[in-house]
């Protein structure tokens, strides 16, 4: 364990890690667009591989300063080569170092990037039930620098297609387990909601792990236009003097809206007024949908206080986030985790969602929102009023869903990408 240790120290303190770059094409023209930075240890060791670099790292306690070690040393060899501006580079970026502060030998290099090159930071969907607010932060971050975002991975997991509009990528990366069974339900319906999500959006679709002309003609029925793996070239040195055949598009990114649920969707759609118990049976309903179908949604809500959510209700939510990507619970005098898998926040005596009821529910196939604020009637509960809305509209529930995560966590603007 020592001996590992102090290996994999020397390995970090010399900045050991060597980038290859893997072509991204254009499937229609076979032009490249760009290239993906994937990392590697020193060769001949126990750490080239990059799982076994990042194990050791985590391992040592020192895994986010990898992270940054690894993006700027694919930095600083792409600006090293003086290639076409108009290349796109894919550089992965792991969760857990989006808060993490950049090592300051590294800063003049990231910072350069920054400001010359065309990059995409991939992101995976694992983190946004963890760190909601930082996840939706780290992806602004990059656009404000004019960087693009892409989510990678989906189809691994089901639950992805539940969180992919919430990150709303510029490139959506299919899993490459997909092309290998192009026959399953399961592949279906990933290509039909990512399909559906990229011609609301505008994202890219990109193919990964082609390696056959089977595998091509596979990723274009899935609706692929881009697509990466060793049918087009495999992970190696940068090429000299390429020059990119097109540039690849950043689509426009969710406007930043500070109002509540109520706000946003009271703003657009017609208010009514009704008591507590007349609404309950709404509620039920939205919060029913996250057992229909096999991609299960995300499911957001506001109790107000922490007595209105009940044990019933807890007992119901934790089932609930046994099989949802993300549900979270967010009131007065609530815990970080109210229920079991629930992420919670705790409002403030003053915070504006104290006087708003609402549930939102966000999937790949639908989206409903209720959204109801407190009359501040002085009566039994039940029979307490609420002017509220409901609305399926899928753009402005989401509206609704991503300011709500802003709540769960105060997020902090990752270093040197803002």
């Amino acid at each position: 364990m020592g001996q590992l240790v102090q290996n994999i120290h020397d390995v970090l303190d010399a900045r050991a890690v060597t980038p290859l770059f893997q072509p991204l094409v254009e499937i229609a023209s076979g032009r490249v667009l760009g290239y993906e930075a994937l990392s590697r240890g020193p060769a001949g060791s126990p750490w080239e591989s990059p799982a076994a670099l990042f194990a050791a790292a985590r391992q040592a306690g020192r895994a986010d300063e990898l992270d940054w070690i690894c993006r700027a040393q694919a930095y600083r060899a792409i600006l090293a080569a003086g290639l076409d501006p108009a290349l796109t580079w894919f550089v992965n970026m792991e969760p857990t170092s989006w808060r993490a502060g950049c090592p300051a030998d590294l800063v003049p290099v990231v910072e350069q990037a920054r400001d010359e090159l065309r990059v995409v930071t991939e992101m995976t969907e694992r983190v946004l039930a963890d760190d909601p607010s930082g996840l939706l932060a780290a992806a602004a971050a990059c656009r404000e620098a004019n960087w693009g975002v892409a989510l990678d991975d989906v189809g691994a997991d089901p639950m992805s297609l539940a969180l992919m509009p919430f990150v709303h990528p510029d490139v959506v990366k299919l899993d490459m387990g997909l092309l290998h069974h192009p026959g399953d339900p399961h592949t279906a319906r990933v290509a039909a909601a990512v399909a559906a999500h990229a011609e609301a959006s505008g994202a890219v679709i990109l193919a990964e792990g082609i390696e056959t002309e089977e595998h091509l003609a596979i990723a274009r029925t899935m609706g692929a236009t881009v697509g990466q793996g060793w049918y087009f070239g495999r992970p190696a040195p940068l090429p000299a003097g390429t020059r990119a055949g097109a540039c690849l598009p950043f689509i426009p990114p969710p406007a930043r809206d500070d109002r509540t649920p109520f706000q946003i969707v009271s703003g657009r759609r017609p208010v009514t007024v009704a008591t507590k118990a007349h609404l309950i049976p709404l509620s039920r309903h939205l919060e029913a949908l996250v057992d229909d179908g096999p991609e299960p949604p995300v499911l957001l809500a506001c109790f107000q206080e922490a007595r209105h959510f009940t044990p019933a209700t807890l007992r119901r939510f934790a089932r609930i986030a046994g099989r949802s990507p993300l549900v979270a619970a967010l009131g007065a005098g609530l815990s970080d985790r109210p229920a079991p898998g629930v992420r919670g926040a705790c409002l403030g005596d003053d915070d504006v969602l104290r006087g708003e009821w609402n549930v939102v529910v966000v999937g790949p196939h639908r989206a409903a929102a209720l959204v109801a604020r407190d009359l501040g009637d002085d009566c039994a509960d039940g029979e307490r009023r609420f002017e509220f809305a409901l609305t399926h509209d899928r753009a402005l529930v989401l509206e609704a869903a991503r300011t709500l995560l802003t709540w769960l966590a105060p997020a902090r603007v990752p270093a040197l990408i803002s």
